[in-house]
């Protein structure tokens, strides 16, 4: 596909992202606001529990957590804009889309490379306990997350390299509705980035394969509290797969509403592209806090005492349980002595 025809089909979804029901557009760019919002608050709330603990930045797994955060919550962000923008048919230079294309390509590969991460981490620590204070120190856990944060950003800015290559610096300037497909003008281009995303999805399925067994070869050989610690651990690798999985078919829904935009039915293709824009952009990224966050009994304590204002707070002094009053203290006159001795 040459240069003028890729301007042609880029052309012509723009259009479809648009429609022509004036009233479609509206209702549904409204309900993706009430839908996004929500999970951006929650992220960015978690995010700021876990900065305000010093218990949960001491451990790795929470580390990685709060990254997820963070970049789910720039990403979710991010998407919005690009959907207002598409809803008020805004147009940007080049210059200013290939920038923001390339960081949210990265961001979008950040959230499943940290999960994978926090998938090795578990099995270290249930697999490999005595070793795992010593491989996940803060210092090794911090150099993990920049690899991760590199490499999250190697695809898109080959990517640019690529484009580069065949491009004049007028395409810099020329205006244009958003979207990575501006960086993708070749065909052997698309399928040398098709190829690339399956071999890191092999890669991805060998180590969650290989962590997964393992867990359950420790939780099958454990007793008593080891045996429980393997099942927990087991049960949390059974999340993080559901996220890689969500997260894999945000990155296949491109090709299907590609061979959908094929088919001519604009109308189709507006409920594939919006569903689509709601299953993997959005819920997708609201697993992790949802199933992850709340479900871990530490993080969920420290939510807890910060969005009742502090009012959970447990005292030092112990309390006599109120079924208790009426076996210690028979009548209020001997608990009103008491309380005046």
């Amino acid at each position: 596909m040459n240069v003028s025809s890729s301007q042609t089909v880029n052309g012509t979804t723009q259009r479809a992202l648009r429609g022509n029901d004036p009233v479609r557009l509206h209702v549904t760019t409204a309900l993706a606001q009430v839908i996004v919002w929500p999970f951006i608050l929650i992220d960015l709330f978690m995010l700021l529990v876990y900065l305000r603990r010093p218990v949960l930045r001491a451990e790795a797994r929470y580390f990685l957590f709060a990254q997820t955060l963070f970049a789910d919550s720039i990403f979710l962000l991010l998407t919005n804009f690009g959907l207002i923008a598409y809803y008020v048919n805004l147009l940007v230079p080049m210059w200013f889309c290939i920038p923001l294309c390339i960081v949210m390509d990265a961001l979008a590969q950040v959230s499943p490379n940290i999960i994978l991460a926090m998938c090795l981490e578990r099995y270290v620590a249930v697999c490999m306990p005595l070793r795992h204070v010593n491989i996940f120190t803060p210092q090794r856990t911090i150099l993990i997350i920049n690899i991760i944060w590199l490499l999250s950003f190697i695809r898109p800015v080959v990517d640019l390299i690529i484009l580069l290559t065949y491009i004049a610096e007028s395409y810099f300037y020329k205006m244009t509705s958003c979207s990575y497909e501006v960086l993708l003008r070749q065909d052997w281009h698309m399928l040398m980035r098709g190829n690339v995303y399956i071999l890191k999805l092999v890669f991805t399925v060998l180590i969650l394969c290989f962590s997964y067994g393992s867990i359950m070869l420790v939780a099958k050989r454990a007793s008593g509290d080891n045996k429980q610690a393997a099942s927990k651990g087991q049960r949390t690798m059974l999340l993080h797969v559901l996220q890689l999985f969500f997260c894999t078919l945000e990155a296949v829904s491109p090709f299907i509403e590609a061979r959908i935009l094929e088919m001519r039915d604009i109308n189709l293709f507006l409920i594939v592209r919006y569903f689509d824009f709601l299953a993997f952009h959005i819920f997708s990224r609201a697993i992790s806090p949802l199933i992850y966050g709340f479900r871990d009994e530490k993080f969920y304590s420290a939510l807890m005492y910060y969005a009742c204002c502090k009012c959970n707070h447990i005292s030092s002094h112990p309390k006599v349980p109120p079924q208790q009053w009426q076996v210690k203290y028979p009548n209020n006159k001997e608990l009103g002595n008491t309380q005046k001795r």
